[in-house]
């Protein structure tokens, strides 16, 4: 009986596991397609170097620039999270290792911290910047 509630507990965290994997591999794709659509509309509206000072799409580029390397972050985080999921340990804030919490895993599968780490990394930035980067 011991045997099978092992067993029955591996089971449900190898599925958990797969879920988890299948969720990460969607977001990737995802993410991907999306940066493809990016990149693509920039090489439609590439512009002579020269001429950007009065071009009236380059807000827009610049936009589309920011989503890009947005996006790229987001990319390596995915990517990140993938190779936790092998090793076993997604789900573990690499901070503190303690467990994220499962609702902020389900709102970012790509998440590598727990609120509190990822809050506590914030405000340390955020006083980073005002205080000059010192």
């Amino acid at each position: 009986m011991i045997g099978y509630v092992i067993n029955r507990r591996n089971n449900v965290k190898t599925t958990a596991r797969k879920r988890e994997k299948r969720k990460l591999e969607k977001e990737r794709a995802e993410t991907l397609a999306e940066l493809e659509h990016l990149r693509e509309y920039l090489r439609r509206g590439e512009v002579d170097a020269d001429a950007e000072e009065a071009d009236p799409d380059l807000y827009e580029r610049e936009k589309t620039l920011a989503l890009i390397r947005a996006l790229e972050r987001k990319l390596e985080s995915i990517e990140q999270a993938l190779r936790l999921a092998e090793k076993g340990t997604y789900g573990i804030c690499e901070r503190c290792g303690e467990k994220i919490d499962p609702a902020r895993l389900e709102a970012l599968p790509h998440t590598t911290l727990c609120v509190k780490c990822k809050s506590q990394m914030e405000r340390v930035a955020r006083m980073g910047v005002r205080t000059g980067g010192r």
